[in-house]
């Protein structure tokens, strides 16, 4: 789950983690307000969307007068924001976060994210943070430190002096870039983060090392140990076809194609998703429907997948374990005639009464393809969409 920047602020300071003052507006005349409150001559406006590279697409701006600063807000609210992590549609810019400025020394890159092949914490750093990180991992890879944590042990001081070592940390700076490390990791740890990035960290000329930004993503698996997750969401910020899922306990997530994809269970969704670029198509979407596909469930999730104007073909792909397919079956039909679905659909029920299954299918009268097997669905429905 992505929050705002203003937001991850919010849970470092939580955690004794210092952070520039600023304050989150929503209209020119609250940026004129803002920027008198700050004890710095230079602000900075800051767009707050779920995106980075903003200071690159326009989403930041340095603000030197209150006048200034109302200025920028009154072209940036309102604006649709494009970056590089946005795609060409942007992202509306709603809010804006006005931070004070700061002596800046020096700049470095730190992130720290899950990485699952090691099963370890992994700390990823660099003396050359900025705007520029990308380019510098691409091009100059020796200027990027990757230090792994295991978690069962945890952080060392030895992995904070490695660090230290490699961005060139002067011995008397040592104590405050110790201190700070250990808070980032025992936030990350404490509030189940699965990505936190600062680019920005910078040095101050009181010698304070400060994140100047902060992009943090929860996992929200988690969410049942932080009642408070509910309250980070900004559906502004979704996408509202997921929205509307998972309002109902559906498992979807849009994609790119021209297949919507119905069916039970994430390894089979995967696998589905697969089997359908394999022969030529693309999968629309990632729909698990759980365990329960009854006709109700099946209406809720074809309304879903026919709110994607991209797609042209439907590919159900049930297996028939705990549900009985012939069920299933059943709940196709009538969810299908009750909203009147006029696309083409292939149908693929494996499982506990199967045959059954398929006599309902065929003679349902419905425009239903049945498919003998994930492969034989794939292909046919990959076919229908390709015209």
């Amino acid at each position: 789950m992505d929050i705002h920047e203003y937001q991850a602020k919010e849970l470092l300071n939580k955690h004794g983690i210092k952070t520039l003052k600023s304050i989150l507006c929503f209209k020119p005349d609250e940026v004129y307000d803002a920027y008198k409150t700050l004890s710095s001559s230079v602000a900075a406006v800051k767009a707050q969307v779920h995106a980075g590279g903003r200071g690159k697409g326009g989403g930041v701006k340095i603000a030197k007068s209150a006048d200034e600063a109302k200025s920028i807000a009154e072209k940036m609210i309102g604006m649709n924001l494009v970056t590089a992590q946005t795609g060409k549609e942007g992202k509306l810019v709603k809010k804006v976060l006005v931070e004070e400025g700061a002596a800046i020394i020096k700049e470095f890159y730190l992130s720290l994210t899950v990485d699952r092949k090691n099963a370890a914490i992994a700390f990823v750093l660099s003396a050359e943070g900025g705007m520029e990180i990308e380019e510098v991992s691409k091009n100059h890879p020796e200027k990027i430190l990757t230090v792994s944590v295991n978690p069962l042990y945890g952080l060392k001081s030895y992995h904070i002096l490695e660090m230290s070592l490699f961005l060139g940390i002067d011995k008397n700076l040592f104590g405050g870039f110790s201190k700070l490390i250990n808070l980032l990791y025992g936030a990350f740890i404490a509030e189940d983060m699965s990505m936190l990035e600062i680019n920005p960290l910078i040095l101050t000329g009181s010698d304070e090392f400060i994140p100047l930004d902060a992009k943090i993503i929860l996992d929200d698996n988690a969410d049942f140990r932080h009642p408070y997750f509910k309250d980070l969401i900004d559906e502004d910020e979704e996408e509202p076809l997921e929205v509307k899922a998972k309002s109902v306990g559906l498992n979807y997530i849009k994609l790119d194609g021209n297949v919507g994809c119905m069916v039970n269970g994430a390894g089979l969704a995967m696998a589905t998703m697969d089997t359908i670029k394999e022969f030529g198509a693309a999968p629309a979407n990632f729909l698990d429907v759980g365990g329960t596909a009854d006709a109700k469930r099946v209406e809720t999730a074809f309304n879903i997948l026919l709110s994607d104007k991209n797609v042209k073909g439907i590919f159900i792909n049930i297996f028939g374990g705990i549900v009985k397919c012939d069920m299933v079956a059943e709940g196709v039909v009538s969810a299908a005639k009750n909203i009147g679905l006029k696309l083409p659909v292939v149908v693929r029920l494996e499982g506990t009464n199967a045959d059954e299954a398929a006599k309902i299918i065929e003679n349902s009268g419905m425009n239903f393809v049945s498919a003998e097997s994930l492969a034989d669905g794939a292909k046919k429905i990959s076919k229908i969409v390709n015209g």
